[in-house]
């Protein structure tokens, strides 16, 4: 299934943006606000900005769909908590990497599951999306454990990308992502309430995140990415939710004075050219730009 519009493309490329800018300013929260926590209120934003938007579609939705909901929001769940779990015992730039390697667990598992053939050309671009998170992460290191956790969540991840293929045609978007979002929410304060962790968020900084991830990053961003996996293949999908690395990487740099060396750069051109490469709306939207950049 290919993507004939390049809108649901940039819609995708938009939430990876928004994903990556929020790298910055979690960071800068979990300094002074317990991370399970923080989790918890993100994700009850996320369902109380979707309720009434999902309440007439909840109703309306099959047995059948109220479970599939609760379980990949189940999955998105384990996902986030097994990432945060390995980050705390390995390095940034091991999990920067590893949780990537998503795009390559994704269209494996939809060929075993469901058996959606991939084209030679979607796995060149996923080949060099690899290349390109290699390049801008470096070389894994860390602990084995921490390691050992975070493919984990990448593995999760790509469950999660490929059980939306199945079910984001068939069922309404807004209740879809509204089951994800609140099944997340009961999952991380069950996690918060037994670590101790859940307080009132206080200050400017939190309650920025919060706002951003809640409502930009969670609700609507979920959305968009439900919807337009309604309308492309999971392993096309996981390769655009890849940009999300370069855009944090990006953003680390404008916002948060970081580094970004030659082979930071290199790394995120080559990740674009994978992206170019494996999806023609893609390819089409550069060459309708290319003429109007050179007037």
């Amino acid at each position: 299934m290919r993507l004939r519009s390049p809108a649901p493309l940039l819609a995708l490329a938009a939430v990876t943006a928004v994903w990556g800018l929020t790298f910055v300013q979690v960071q800068d929260a979990l300094v002074v606000y317990p991370l399970f926590a923080f989790l918890a209120v993100r994700f009850a934003i996320s369902t109380a900005v979707l309720a009434p938007f999902a309440w007439r579609p909840l109703r309306e939705m099959p047995r059948a769909g109220l479970v599939a909901g609760v379980g990949v929001g189940s999955i998105l769940a384990a996902g986030y908590a097994l990432q945060t779990a390995g980050l705390e015992r390995t390095t940034v730039a091991s999990t920067g990497f590893i949780t990537g390697l998503y795009v390559v667990f994704t269209p494996l598992l939809v060929l075993a599951l469901f058996g959606t053939a991939v084209p030679r050309s979607l796995w060149a671009g996923i080949a060099l999306a690899v290349v390109g998170l290699l390049l801008l992460s470096g070389v894994p290191g860390g602990s084995a454990v921490g390691n050992a956790l975070v493919l984990a969540s990448a593995l999760a991840q790509a469950v999660q990308i490929a059980s939306m293929e199945r079910f984001a045609p068939r069922y309404d978007p807004r209740a879809l992502t509204f089951l994800q979002m609140a099944t997340s929410f009961v999952g991380f304060t069950v996690i918060a309430l037994a670590l101790g962790d859940l307080e009132v968020p206080r200050g400017g900084t939190v309650w920025g995140a919060l706002v951003v991830t809640g409502v930009f990053a969670g609700a609507l961003g979920y959305l968009v990415a439900t919807w337009v996996q309604a309308r492309t293949t999971a392993a096309r999908a996981a390769l655009v939710f890849t940009l999300e690395a370069p855009f944090a990487a990006l953003f680390g740099v404008l916002l948060a004075g970081e580094v970004l060396g030659w082979a930071g750069y290199l790394g995120c051109l080559v990740m674009l050219c994978g992206l170019v490469l494996a999806e023609p709306a893609a390819a089409a939207t550069l060459r309708r730009l290319a003429p109007r950049a050179s007037r």
